[in-house]
């Protein structure tokens, strides 16, 4: 069994948005070792509809995002962004899950017991 460690938010925050960066890095390939997070990676049909280049497009600027501010990024886990992708915004979001997807997860700083789902969406979409 995997043990949690107690932490204060700013710490906690910081463990879940580097857990976030590796996953979102990984869907390029840009961070995938055995311990990157894991996960699912999946787009809306709106995403999808755009074609081939815009979701290659819209994948390679999720995975190399880094424009995080307190502004888009309040709580500092880096859940969330937009990309510009044939002059249209796509959003991405990470979501926190229990290893069978069915609710969140319970100690989303411990990689064993937490999956990723990082969706690309319109903003239309949501």
């Amino acid at each position: 069994m995997t043990t949690v460690l107690q932490t204060n938010p700013t710490t906690e925050a910081a463990i879940i948005a580097a857990q976030n960066d590796a996953f979102r890095k990984s869907i390029m390939f840009f961070n995938d070792t055995e311990d990157t997070p894991k996960g699912q990676f999946v787009m809306t049909s709106g995403v999808s509809a755009m074609g081939p280049d815009a979701r290659l497009s819209a994948t390679r600027q999720v995975a190399a995002f880094e424009a995080f501010t307190p502004d888009n990024d309040p709580h500092g886990w880096h859940e969330f962004g937009a990309v510009e992708v044939f002059g249209t915004t796509i959003w991405f979001k990470v979501d926190l899950y229990d290893v069978n997807y069915e609710m969140g997860a319970d100690a989303p700083t411990d990689p064993e017991q937490t999956r990723r789902v990082l969706t690309l969406l319109l903003p239309s979409e949501y």
